[in-house]
């Protein structure tokens, strides 16, 4: 199954597709957590009661018990609660298929994990007459945080990109531009790097590594190199803007974002400051549903684009890149955008 766009209209599109991503996506999520509250309800007469619930430094002494039913119902609503506000944010916010896309695999990945919990956590006591002797492998921790991220990015691949909507009038008047003569070309590239998100990044593998060592639970090890990936396509991009629009690409490859030269409305330069604006670093979706590369505090490149979208990425010179941007929005105003 993909998502694809199956309305005319650009508001009624981007509705329609917001709702379907949203409804299945939250199906998804459910069916997982409920069919592992299923297969482990049907283990409850080989279950000790109550069952152990949370442990310390010491993975082979719990320190929190609760009763089967308490568990199940604490796992659902740990899916439903972030779940809701990532569909919330697709429902409402969500012209952008990036938007879309990051509310499925948040959906979908709490689903997992909520599933991870309950099979990993009664797995592990199934059998047992007294939970206090229950143990806690490294390798249910790193399980239940890695495993889910699979089914994660299928959901992502799943929801289908933004059509095409070339803006219905010119660039902004007052908006920078860039002299070039008739058929002179110009290309701009810079790299967006760095910023506090790969300190933050950093000290979680530390303490993540530390734990796994001083527990000798090695394979909690997993979890640091998951993030070693993750951090390696989030906090390192090249941003670009040639005849075909802007394009930010990180440096894996994967991920990437366009936009359009003929679907630019204005390019200019804003101020970001990314925990008031975006709730943090890295790729993200802010208030109004606006998307950001965001690295760093302080000038980024600010695309406002058809559709009643924006996009922004922090970077350095970002009022020559805006300026280009317009240059080249106005040319693909008059001719065919090369792609």
């Amino acid at each position: 199954m993909r998502i694809a766009n199956t309305s005319t209209g650009g508001d009624r599109s981007w509705r329609s597709q917001a709702r379907t991503v949203v409804l299945w996506s939250w199906l998804t999520a459910l069916t997982m957590v409920v069919v592992a509250a299923a297969v482990v309800w049907s283990w409850r007469d080989a279950l000790p009661d109550p069952l152990a619930s949370h442990w310390g430094m010491r993975p082979a002494a719990p320190d929190g018990f609760m009763s089967l039913r308490a568990l199940v119902l604490a796992t659902v609503l740990m899916v439903v609660l972030p779940g809701s506000l990532a569909g919330a944010v697709a429902w409402f916010w969500g012209r952008a298929a990036t938007t879309r896309r990051m509310a499925a695999a948040s959906c979908v990945w709490f689903g997992g994990f909520g599933a991870g919990v309950l099979l990993l956590l009664a797995g592990a006591q199934r059998g047992l007459d007294d939970a206090t002797r229950a143990t806690l492998p490294g390798w249910t921790v790193a399980a239940t945080l890695v495993l889910p991220l699979g089914p994660a990015v299928v959901a992502a691949l799943l929801v289908g990109g933004d059509r095409h909507e070339p803006a219905a009038g010119p660039v902004a008047a007052d908006a920078a531009r860039i002299t070039l003569a008739g058929g002179e070309r110009a290309v701009w590239i810079r790299r967006a790097a760095g910023g506090p998100g790969r300190v933050v990044g950093a000290a979680a593998m530390l303490v993540v590594t530390l734990l796994a060592v001083a527990l000798r639970q090695w394979a909690l090890l997993t979890v640091p190199v998951a993030l070693i990936a993750v951090f390696a396509i989030m906090f390192a991009f090249t941003v670009r803007v040639d005849a075909t629009g802007l394009t930010v690409r990180s440096l894996a490859g994967w991920p990437a974002y366009h936009v359009p030269a003929d679907e630019v409305e204005r390019a200019s330069v804003t101020e970001v400051h990314p925990m008031r604006q975006f709730g943090g670093w890295g790729w993200r979706v802010g208030r109004g549903g606006r998307v950001g590369i965001v690295l760093r505090s302080g000038g980024g490149l600010l695309v406002q684009q058809s559709g009643d979208r924006s996009f922004v990425v922090t970077v350095d010179d970002a009022a020559t890149g805006a300026a280009l941007l317009n240059t080249l929005a106005d040319r693909a105003r008059s001719g065919p955008v090369p792609r």
